[in-house]
């Protein structure tokens, strides 16, 4: 898979699915990047039902939940990995960019 999702992200991923009265047969994972953010490029992340599907997207299939890619995104994100932390400096989803040459301190933007 070109983008990774830890199984720490995946169980989370799974329960945020419940907490929204939604499920993985019936939706899917879409991550991306947006301009934005203090490094200029930020990365998103939104469920979408199964359905909702544009033209040139990658869909990464895992047993417990598919991520979907635009075509655009995908260049940024060959080689990441989604990670899900829950430690003493807080807690949530990460990014680990091969890709980024630059990210800002709280790891939500990132530049190439």
């Amino acid at each position: 898979m070109s983008v990774h999702i830890t199984e720490t992200a995946k169980k989370q991923l799974i329960e945020s699915l419940k907490q929204e009265n939604k499920s993985p047969e019936t939706h899917h994972l879409r991550v991306g990047v947006l301009s934005g953010g203090c490094s200029g490029l930020q990365y998103f992340m939104e469920f979408g039902e199964k359905e909702d599907l544009m033209e040139g997207d990658k869909i990464f299939e895992t047993e417990d939940i598919n991520v979907v890619v635009d075509n655009q995104s995908f260049l940024y994100l060959y080689g990441s990995q989604l990670d899900y932390s829950s430690g003493l400096n807080g807690k949530g989803f990460e990014w680990s960019n091969p890709n980024a040459q630059r990210t800002c301190g709280c790891g939500e933007s990132f530049s190439l």
